[in-house]
């Protein structure tokens, strides 16, 4: 009898935002966003972030001025 495949599925907490504090620890304890493929949207946030009450998939105009006053940390996509 053969076995069956397995598939295993992993879901990380704030995803895209921990991938970019691997390549850049200096924004371990810093507020960071991670925005859609044309940067209009938030698609992950820092705890610090969502904290400051960010949702995700927020367009980023409507929360500019939090990017702003609290120093915020964007970035792209960036899927390789």
């Amino acid at each position: 009898m053969s076995e069956q495949p397995r598939i295993a599925l992993v879901d990380a907490n704030n995803f895209y935002v921990s991938c970019e504090r691997v390549f850049r620890p200096d924004l371990n304890d810093k507020p960071v966003m991670v925005l859609s493929n044309n940067d209009g949207c938030v698609v992950a946030r820092s705890q610090q972030v969502k904290d400051l009450g960010i949702k995700m998939g927020v367009p980023l105009f409507q929360v500019q001025h939090l990017v702003n006053q609290h120093q915020i940390q964007l970035f792209s996509s960036n899927y390789t």
